[in-house]
């Protein structure tokens, strides 16, 4: 089981999706959660530092999670954060086009908590 005391930032455009997360995060017994409301103030809060995963929407106003990806990944700093995309866009196209932008991992909505702890445990494996 990953680190329960690693800090995780949510970000989400909708609020409701941010706390079905959270809820779903807190079951699992996570504590430090953050939010974000769109990818540019996610991609300011990761570069403030302490963040140790990422849980970003694809589609979202200002900057989207594809965009705030690929701003991590720019960074030599942050290329190695965690950053599972959650998205209601489940063709392959899209799969692949987040994995080659430097998406951890993928997980498409609706999902449950289970579903949510399977992708967390892949990516941080004991």
């Amino acid at each position: 089981m990953p680190d329960l005391n690693m800090q995780i930032l949510i970000v989400d455009d909708m609020s409701t999706m941010r706390r079905i997360i959270k809820n779903a995060l807190r079951q699992l017994g996570f504590s430090k959660l953050e939010e974000a409301e769109d990818g540019q103030v996610g991609l300011d809060k990761v570069k403030e530092g302490g963040i140790d995963l990422v849980i970003s929407d694809w589609n979202m106003p200002n900057l989207d999670g594809l965009g705030m990806l690929k701003s991590i990944r720019e960074d030599a700093a942050f290329r190695e954060l965690p950053v599972l995309m959650v998205t209601a866009q489940a063709s392959q196209k899209c799969v692949l086009e987040a994995i080659r932008a430097g998406a951890t991992n993928y997980i498409v909505k609706p999902f449950t908590a289970d579903a949510l702890k399977e992708k967390i445990e892949k990516i941080f494996p004991n």
